[in-house]
């Protein structure tokens, strides 16, 4: 099992590049950042996990600036996002930053992708709350479009392009998909995403086979689909239970915390590391 870490880097933190080098070293498979633009003063959406919203988040770096930093300084580590706010970006920037990245790194980029959940944040991007999702969900295709081995125009609800030139291209275009379990975000995977990211890897045993079925109901390859529990605390039986249920990567959480703190979690973590670290 590949064991890959997130982190929520800040200034304050442990820099990208330094731990891009301890993780490579140490034979782990990837690193996958979060992002928030901007966190609101005057707040009403309450923090998801309960209690006080941790400092971190307000600090929190901009992953595809501290990615291209991991990029340069390694060359197998994998690298991604957990998750990039689509619905919060315009798509063809998106779309050539992902595709840069990517093209930099030789294929090393996975997007992880998500539907927010700070309604200020998002209110501020000019999201509207109700139709986000449909709105990531255009955005996909219209990336999809740049992306294309050919100019292929795209028009949908939210946004269009025109066919155009636009390199480079991605080399693998990964894409996962992070949020609760349900119909509408199964619908969602199936239809333009290689997997799931299940935020803190709980409920498995229910939700995938509901997700697998959905999945070939869609037509899609049985063996393609990539689930990756994310932001786990792991344990050898939580991991073991992981990969009876036939999963290869698992992304445990590392604290947002200074050099000193975060080497010592990935020297608890390294017990767990195993087969070179190749994403």
């Amino acid at each position: 099992m590949r064991i890959s870490v997130t982190i929520f880097l800040t200034d304050e933190t442990i820099t990208p590049t330094r731990l891009a080098r301890e993780l490579e070293a140490r034979g782990f498979a990837g690193l996958y950042l979060p992002e928030h633009t901007h966190i609101p003063v005057e707040r009403v959406t309450p923090y998801p996990a309960g209690g006080d919203l941790p400092r971190e988040y307000g600090r929190t770096l901009d992953p595809f600036v501290a990615l291209g930093q991991a990029a340069a300084v390694t060359e197998r580590l994998g690298l991604g996002t957990g998750i990039t706010l689509v619905a919060q970006h315009d798509p063809i920037d998106l779309a050539k930053q992902i595709a840069t990245l990517d093209h930099l790194s030789g294929g090393r980029f996975t997007l992880g992708l998500g539907f927010g959940w700070n309604v200020e944040e998002a209110a501020d991007h000019g999201v509207e709350w109700r139709t986000r999702r449909e709105l990531v969900r255009d955005r996909m295709a219209l990336m999809q479009a740049l992306w294309a081995d050919e100019p292929t125009a795209y028009e949908g609800e939210f946004g269009s392009v025109r066919a155009s030139h636009a390199f480079p291209k991605p080399v693998q275009k990964r894409t996962l998909v992070g949020g609760a379990a349900g119909p509408k975000l199964f619908s969602h995977i199936c239809e333009y995403a290689d997997g799931w990211l299940p935020i803190g890897g709980r409920g498995l045993s229910e939700s995938l086979p509901v997700l697998r079925t959905a999945w070939a109901d869609a037509g899609r390859d049985p063996a393609a689909l990539q689930v990756v529990p994310y932001a786990v605390f792991p344990n050898p039986g939580k991991l073991a239970h992981y990969a009876d249920l036939g999963i290869e990567e698992v992304v445990v959480q590392l604290p947002p915390a200074g050099e000193d703190e975060v080497l010592k979690a990935l020297d608890e973590y390294a017990r767990y590391v195993g087969g070179g670290g190749e994403v």
